[in-house]
């Protein structure tokens, strides 16, 4: 949960609704499965290479 907080608004809202868009149950699985790994490994957003910006406050 804390990797999920840590991540921009923008890429939280994308992941639940990425999840939430998912029709079949097999398919949403699939997408929190991948949502949880990429979160645990870090670094990585939707398979993308992800770079967390430094706060500046």
């Amino acid at each position: 949960m804390q990797a999920f907080n840590e991540r921009p608004p923008y890429q939280r809202n994308d992941y639940l609704h990425w999840i939430a868009r998912s029709v079949r149950a097999a398919t949403k699985r699939k997408r929190i499965d991948q949502m949880l790994e990429e979160l645990k490994a870090g670094g990585v957003y939707m398979r993308m290479e992800h770079r967390p910006r430094k706060r500046t406050r």
